[in-house]
């Protein structure tokens, strides 16, 4: 993205003008040190076993995502309570069920679900023991692939995994996994009449980074950044990597309001940080533009929508001096 797009109308907020920070917490102690991944993948309430059993999406949301199955009861469906969660309208809330005997059998058990479950094409009445090498159709849209593993299959399953979903660099999710996660958040929020927001932000003047300093000074300060917003956002957001320098952050569960809050605190944590790069010590700044699904009309209501929404203030942002957030 250029920075010479033409100015967007919207509400960049002046430097004296900001939103108050008292319903943060306190700011990190060390805006250096480097984030944990902050992906979730399922971890085992009990040591590693030398062989485990996953169930892994084949098809339908979340493709190529594993799941590993503990000893006692694992439940697969929609609902905040399901352990393996599948944002699908064809699943049921609590769908199935997947039973661990204690003796290396795992059984399923479908709960009575709308649209059924299927093994190998095959709708399950009662309880069905699984197998290595098992499909399961939870519903008309998602399936997935049981197995039994051992812990270097284990490992290997989650790197592919890992590595389809992610950018190399800074490990911030890619393009492609945000755009099919945002349109999934809007159809829940659309749903259940809940807050969805997203923030877009780029690094300004980053240009001079590279030119000046060199193209891995420039990496690093984009790892550096992409460290320090996996740390400060929450589980269930989504942090990635847009394209170049540009980086969005998707906020369940928040407004217009809060994505205002969120992204100051963004903004204020990234002009604190200081990154050592090429015997020198880097400071950067980033403009953000934030939008939330509750601005939009129905027939808006899309990934595109609140995408162009957000971009159409980060560039005004941008072009009102920059260091600067913009929203509704």
């Amino acid at each position: 993205m250029t920075e010479d797009k033409a100015k967007t109308p919207g509400t960049p907020s002046s430097r004296a003008s900001r939103p108050s920070m008292a319903d943060w917490s306190d700011e990190e102690a060390s805006t250096r040190s480097v984030s944990a991944d902050t992906q979730s993948f399922p971890t085992p309430v009990q040591p590693l076993l030398a062989r485990r059993a996953q169930m892994t999406v084949i098809s339908g949301p979340n493709t190529g995502r594993a799941h590993l199955l503990v000893e006692g009861e694992t439940l697969v469906g929609r609902g905040k309570e399901a352990h393996i969660a599948l944002d699908d309208a064809g699943a049921s809330r609590v769908h199935a069920r997947v039973m661990s005997t204690g003796d290396g059998r795992y059984l399923l058990e479908d709960l009575k679900s709308r649209n059924g479950t299927f093994v190998n094409g095959a709708r399950i009445e009662d309880v069905k023991e699984l197998e290595s090498g098992d499909r399961i159709h939870v519903g008309p849209n998602v399936t997935l692939s049981f197995a039994i593993l051992d812990a270097q299959a284990e490992r290997i399953t989650h790197q592919l995994y890992e590595s389809s979903v992610r950018d190399a660099l800074t490990r911030a999710h890619n393009r492609r996994y945000l755009i099919d996660r945002l349109g999934r958040e809007i159809a829940y929020a659309r749903r259940h009449s809940a807050a969805l927001s997203v923030m877009m932000f780029d690094i300004d003047h980053f240009k001079r980074v590279n030119d000046t300093l060199g193209h891995l000074a420039g990496d690093e300060v984009l790892r550096e950044i992409s460290a320090l917003v996996a740390r400060l956002i929450r589980q269930e957001d989504v942090f990635a990597r847009f394209g170049g320098e540009e980086f969005v952050v998707l906020a369940r569960g928040i407004d217009g309001v809060g994505a205002g809050r969120f992204a100051e605190r963004l903004r204020v944590a990234v002009e604190r940080l200081e990154v050592a790069a090429e015997s020198t010590v880097v400071r950067v700044t980033i403009s953000l533009g934030y939008a939330s699904l509750g601005e939009l009309g129905d027939g808006q209501r899309t990934v595109e929508g609140l995408l162009r929404l957000a971009d159409s203030r980060l560039y005004t942002a941008k072009s009102g001096g920059r260091n600067r957030t913009c929203g509704e």
